[in-house]
Parts: C-alpha cells; sequence; structure tokens
C-alpha cells in the first residue's frame, strides 16, 4: 500500500485560498474585468471558493467559469480524429483580466492548454495563474501569479489536493511512485 504524508489540512487549506483570494483582488485593485476559471476538475471547485471569499471580501462577485481542456493537451496519448472542444467558456474573454485556477503546477503543460483554449475565446487583458500547489519540475516557462504553496517534490512523488465536492475532504497529500 502506497504511503501518504498530509502536507497541508483543512485549516491550512482554507487559509491558503483566503490568502490567494486577497492577493488577486490587490494585484488587480479590484474585481473589475476579473473573470475566474476553473480548469476541470479540481479547478473549479477552487475558483468557486476564490470568488465566494471575494465576494466576501468585496462585496462583489467577479465572473466565474469552466475549463475542460482535454483537447488542447498535448501529452496524451490518443486524440480522436474530429476533436469535440468542450471548453465550456459562457463568458466574454475580450477585455477581461483572466485568472485560470487549477490545483496543482507542475510540467505547465496544462496551463499552456489552458491558455491556448482561452485564446480561442477571443483577447484577453490579462491572463493570470491561481495554483493550490506549485511543485516545480517545470518543463516550459510558466510561473504562477498566485500560489497556495510551494512545495518541492521529487519526479516519483505525486501531490493530491483533495477537496470536499469531489474528494469528501480537504486535504493536500503526497505520496511517492508517480510520474517519472
Amino acid at each position: 500500500m502506497e504511503k501518504s504524508i498530509e502536507l497541508m489540512d483543512e485549516k491550512e487549506m482554507k487559509r491558503a485560498i483566503s490568502r490567494v483570494s486577497h492577493e488577486i483582488i490587490e494585484k488587480n485593485k479590484g474585481v473589475k474585468d476579473i473573470l475566474l476559471i476553473g480548469i476541470k476538475t479540481r479547478g473549479v471547485p477552487l475558483a468557486q471558493r476564490i470568488a465566494d471569499n471575494i465576494y466576501k471580501f468585496e462585496g462583489e462577485k467577479p465572473a466565474l467559469d469552466v475549463l475542460d481542456i482535454t483537447y488542447y493537451r498535448d501529452d496524451l496519448e490518443k486524440k480522436t480524429e474530429q476533436p469535440h472542444v468542450n471548453s465550456l467558456i459562457n463568458v466574454f474573454v475580450k477585455d477581461k483580466i483572466v485568472v485560470l485556477i487549477d490545483d496543482v503546477i507542475y510540467t505547465g503543460r496544462t496551463c499552456r492548454a489552458a491558455i491556448n483554449a482561452v485564446m480561442d475565446y477571443g483577447r484577453p487583458q490579462k491572463v493570470q495563474l491561481a495554483v493550490m500547489v506549485d511543485r516545480g519540475h517545470r518543463e516550459l516557462p510558466i510561473r504562477p501569479d498566485f500560489i497556495g504553496k510551494n512545495l518541492p517534490t521529487s519526479k516519483d512523488e505525486i501531490i493530491h489536493v483533495l477537496l470536499d465536492e469531489t474528494d469528501g475532504r480537504d486535504q493536500v497529500i503526497l505520496t511517492r511512485g508517480g510520474r517519472k
């Protein structure tokens, strides 16, 4: 059985999400023109939590949307002949400050795919990236603007961000025996 090590508990995650929410407000001087986009799967509930925090802090709710980047990935083994783009973006991105939200950044490939998908919907004013965990090992020159926690790992370790909405609890754990 794989041994799991807890890296963040529910309280630590809540504090990190709260801090990231404040940083988004501060960096963008409020919430005007902000569009939060959660990258499926775990970026979606994180985006909702950040939107709820921003509303609590500012009294104004930012626009919120969902992005499925499956067919924008360049690291999938098989792609269908006719890719069905299921991006789900329902809000105009033109001239918006788009904040892409994901659970973990590793190689940067998910973020690159998300940026490509967003650009297919228009030209945003800016694109920013918020992640719960930055584990290092980038293969692309991509750096998050907002980070819940930096947790450097070896390549054979995996970070799991567990969320109440998808996993029944809030916790960040590390397991060994991951990708090489």
